[in-house]
């Protein structure tokens, strides 16, 4: 499968070598092009990883032979590079958020629908080996009724971060903060495992940045469907910055992941297993590093055999949402139904 890469920032930088250590197992896939309007930083990305560069997308498909692109570009542009992607017929791995408004979201969608063709969000922390041990605790119902969770992201950025580049913090680009771009992933946890979110109470702030236009703190409280109750954390203020954190609570059993492992896990099911097998680690690689290429993994296995990839659009689509439904919520001050996003 050759891949054309949208961004040759930090992010795509981290898919260049996701791609490439795929194909040292898989020597069919490989990175045929790096795409920038900056051509010089796709040639040096291209020049490490491999690949041609181009300055847009449209001049990599009309030159190189591509199966899928991955867009990896700032939030807002997400949808652009998705729509133009499936309307040349490539399957389309986005990384999160799927971009930052329902709108656009739903733009991906209806080129989507119909074409037969596979799109993926990148959700990784999902991959992991904790993280898949508890949703399957949860499946097999070796938690009970699930009653509650939460979900931590109590993280540090400074001033720098958002100084680092013009679009970091803007409305406009950005689309939000410490929940949109660094807390979606336990938001997309803590849904994994609770299931339909149906309303949002929620409060956020800027309180320790300037010159940024969204949140560096969010609190949230999720309503779900089954009546389960989850908690968000979000943050970018705090000092040094802590280890994601995702608890789920269910009548017969608790799980908690803790910096990348189980941290705690009791069940009332004498037969449940104690926890997840061990994850083989790569040289210089870490937990999500890992469960980030098993997600490449398997968006090319869905390719392949056209079965629905195990993070979908629908998915992506469903955890943006909820962010917007927070930021609705902290805005009006009330409770926000998430039908009404």
């Amino acid at each position: 499968m050759r891949f054309a890469l949208v961004g040759a920032g930090v992010i795509g930088a981290v898919h260049a070598r996701l791609i490439t250590a795929l194909g040292e197992s898989d020597a069919s896939v490989r990175l045929a092009a790096v795409v920038d309007e900056d051509l010089g930083r796709a040639e040096a990305l291209a020049g490490q990883y491999g690949g041609r560069a181009f300055a847009s997308l449209a001049d990599a498909l009309a030159a190189e032979a591509v199966d899928a692109v991955a867009v990896c570009l700032p939030s807002a542009l997400h949808a652009d590079a998705a729509v133009e992607a499936l309307a040349a017929g490539k399957h389309v791995l986005v990384e999160k958020p799927v971009d930052i408004t329902l709108a656009a979201a739903d733009r991906i969608v209806e080129a989507q629908r119909g074409t037969g063709l596979t799109v993926a969000v990148i959700s990784q922390r999902r991959f992991q080996a904790p993280a898949a041990f508890i949703k399957d605790s949860v499946e097999a119902g070796r938690l009970g009724r699930i009653t509650s969770g939460i979900a931590e992201s109590a993280f540090y950025r400074p001033q720098a971060y958002f100084d680092s580049g013009d679009w970091r913090g803007t409305a406009a680009v950005d689309g939000g903060g410490a929940l949109m771009n660094q807390g979606i992933h336990a938001l997309d946890l803590l849904l994994w495992m609770l299931g339909k979110p149906v309303e949002v109470s929620a409060q956020t702030g800027r309180v320790a940045h300037e010159a940024i236009e969204v949140e560096d703190l969010a609190a949230a409280t999720i309503r779900f469907e089954s009546g389960a109750v989850g908690l968000v954390l979000a943050s970018t203020a705090a000092y040094p910055g802590l280890p994601v954190r995702l608890s789920v609570h269910g009548d017969r059993g608790s799980a908690v992941m803790a910096d990348d492992r189980l941290e705690y896990f009791h069940s009332a099911d004498p037969a449940a297993p104690a926890g997840p097998p061990d994850e083989p680690l790569r040289d210089g690689w870490g937990p999500v590093d890992v469960a980030h290429l098993a997600q490449y993994e398997d968006f090319v296995d869905a390719v392949r055999t056209g079965r629905e990839p195990a993070v979908t659009l629908a998915a992506g689509r469903r955890a943006l949402a909820v962010v917007r439904a927070v930021y609705q919520s902290a805005d009006e001050g009330r409770p926000v139904v998430l039908e009404e996003v």
